[in-house]
């Protein structure tokens, strides 16, 4: 009974310790979902909607700026054909990302649906950077990453729709703050990172595709361009690895075969 009592305050202890280490990793990101939510909630409230739908919104659509692009919409009217198909080609990135994460979020149990759920830009930065601590569990961890994001989304909107309400107040500018965020969270992906070409490749087929096409339209283009390259890296990669083992077994061949009749030689002395 002592040592199940035990193994349980242990569980416990590592299980909070899990929790405080996400909630440290997660900083950035409060820093910059409370104001961009509070922002959302504003615009809501100015829509003539009730603070309960930004709750609602967040908590069950929570697609950052898939919500502002809501707010227009309701406000101009548009039906649900024009919802899906705006919400479906502004989102579309995530599922590159996922595709990205098959690894990571393999062994993770019954949390993957909200993993898959909550995968937001910078949920998705800070799940590609930081390590799961030491002994801990991976599919708690990101649990608790995914959820402290969602959280974070949920409080700035409802707490910007109920000031909404109270307050007159100019929002320009505000919703820059999720793009800042983004940035400084790719900076710091960047020098945790030991490989360099995905940045390399990602800021090329940006320019590029600004250059080629209207600003617009760079977003998904660039996704796609900086996959391809990465994908052509990665098989031109294997199929010099297939060449330079073929080359070395050549090579060996052929020292076995110059070595034979050395071997021959020296028998027949003997």
């Amino acid at each position: 009974m002592i040592e199940k009592e035990a193994k349980r305050h242990e569980m416990r202890e590592g299980n909070m310790d899990l929790f405080l280490s996400a909630l440290k990793t997660t900083v950035p990101v409060f820093l910059g979902y409370i104001p961009l939510g509070m922002a959302f909630g504003f615009l809501l409230d100015g829509a003539g909607y009730h603070w309960i739908y930004a709750f609602l919104m967040s908590l069950l659509i929570y697609a950052g700026s898939g919500q502002f692009l809501a707010v227009a919409l309701l406000a101009a009217g548009a039906g649900l054909p024009e919802f899906a198909i705006a919400t479906l080609l502004l989102n579309l990135r995530h599922a590159f990302y996922g595709l990205s994460l098959l690894e990571k979020f393999s062994n993770v149990g019954k949390v993957k649906p909200y993993l898959i759920f909550a995968l937001t830009d910078e949920t998705y930065a800070l799940l590609t950077t930081t390590e799961v601590p030491t002994g801990g569990s991976k599919s708690r961890f990101y649990f608790y990453i995914a959820a402290l994001d969602h959280l974070y989304w949920i409080a700035g909107s409802v707490l910007g729709a109920g000031l909404g309400s109270l307050l007159d107040l100019n929002l320009e500018g505000m919703a820059f703050v999720l793009t800042a965020l983004f940035v400084v969270l790719t900076i710091e992906q960047y020098f945790n990172s030991s490989v360099r070409f995905p940045f390399i490749a990602a800021v090329g087929a940006g320019v590029t595709s600004l250059i080629l096409f209207s600003p617009d339209n760079m977003l998904l283009i660039s996704i796609i361009l900086g996959t391809l390259i990465l994908i052509g890296r990665e098989k031109l990669g294997k199929g010099n690895l297939r060449v330079n083992k073929g080359t070395g077994k050549t090579h060996t061949q052929t020292h076995a075969a110059a070595a034979k009749p050395v071997e021959d030689s020296a028998r027949e002395e003997s």
